[in-house]
């Protein structure tokens, strides 16, 4: 059965939109409406009307809605404090960089670009050891000064040598002075008493020292004097640049010191050249490691350090290293030449 054209809309005659939809252009001068999606196409269902949230084709749901306070919203998520002056921010920083904290200077205990603990020890380091060779200076010129008097001076050197009694007075003043030095911490921090108390050791140190020179003959005490600057030098500097710790063996060294003790008895009793110049080179190479162990203590850079309040102490040590590597080394020289 065949229907007429005509009883279809659009069909039959000329459509412009119909033209368009179909690809052919639509006549010059028509404008195309747009399509109006709220009214369905011939012959499908009708679009069902709009939810309670202008969305088609949903129903409204019963969604609980929470109040919310109308009071006005702050512009930052955070509260802002006061600025702190003198401190400026810096905008292009990034928050996880290690300067950034916030509103507040950076501290310096959790800033290690900042620490100042390590620079201020080693100032306080570095004064501390000018301190102490500064002082140890001043007791070898004292002490080398009387060697240099009772060397030379033959009216001194006739002195001691009538009047032996001198040595054991001065040795009873140096020992008592050095048990106070040694023993008494509070003591020999104690400015000026501790100055005064090494003084008194210096001197009397010094007497003694002067004492035993005279008995030798001038060219032995001029080589004595020399080998002993040359090897405490040396010492000296190998300490500063040596890696290992020798204050690791300081126990050591005291047992040693106590056996050279013991050998020292028997020299006494057993009168006998070679004998002497065993001693003499077995404590001339104790002292000088002895003398290692002390500078090492006072640079502060090994195991074990002296405290920067203790520079009489340190200076202590190191005088009585010297001498004692000067006595055993003189000792070796003139009964060599003997």
């Amino acid at each position: 059965m065949s229907k007429d054209k005509s009883s279809y809309p659009g069909m039959g005659e000329h459509n412009p939109l119909q033209s368009s939809v179909f690809g052919q252009p639509p006549p010059a001068g028509f404008a195309v409406p747009p399509p109006n999606y709220t009214q369905a196409q011939p012959g499908a269902p009708p679009y069902p009307p709009p939810g309670t949230f202008g969305q088609p084709g949903f129903a409204p749901a019963p969604y609980p809605q929470m109040a919310y306070p109308q009071a006005p919203y702050p512009s930052c998520p955070y509260q802002q404090g006061p600025a702190q002056p003198g401190f400026a921010a810096d905008p292009n920083a990034p928050l996880s960089s290690p300067g950034y904290h916030g509103d507040v200077p950076p501290s310096y205990y959790d800033n290690e670009e900042f620490t100042s603990s390590g620079f201020e020890d080693k100032t306080i380091r570095q004064a501390f050891i000018r301190k102490v060779f500064m002082v140890l200076t001043v007791q070898l010129m004292v002490t080398f000064s009387f060697v240099a008097v009772f060397t030379f001076v033959d009216d001194a050197k006739m002195f001691v040598r009538r009047n032996p009694w001198t040595y054991y007075v001065s040795y009873a003043i140096f020992f008592i002075a050095l048990i106070v030095l040694s023993c008494c911490g509070d003591f020999r921090r104690k400015h000026p008493w501790n100055l005064v108390a090494l003084s008194i050791l210096t001197l009397s140190l010094s007497y003694m020292v002067g004492m035993i020179a005279s008995f030798y003959d001038t060219d032995s005490v001029i080589m004595a004097v020399g080998i002993t600057a040359v090897v405490c030098f040396t010492v000296v500097l190998f300490s500063l640049q040596s890696k290992y710790d020798f204050t690791s063996c300081r126990g050591v060294l005291f047992v040693c010191l106590i056996v050279l003790l013991l050998f020292s008895i028997l020299c006494i009793f057993i009168r006998h050249k070679i004998l002497h110049i065993v001693y003499a080179s077995l404590g001339a190479l104790l002292f000088t490691c002895f003398l290692a162990v002390d500078t090492q203590l006072l640079l502060g850079n090994k195991k074990l350090a002296l405290s920067p309040e203790e520079y009489i102490f340190a200076a202590l040590n190191l005088y009585t290293d010297i001498i004692n590597i000067f006595l055993y080394i003189l000792a070796i020289v003139g009964r060599a030449r003997d």
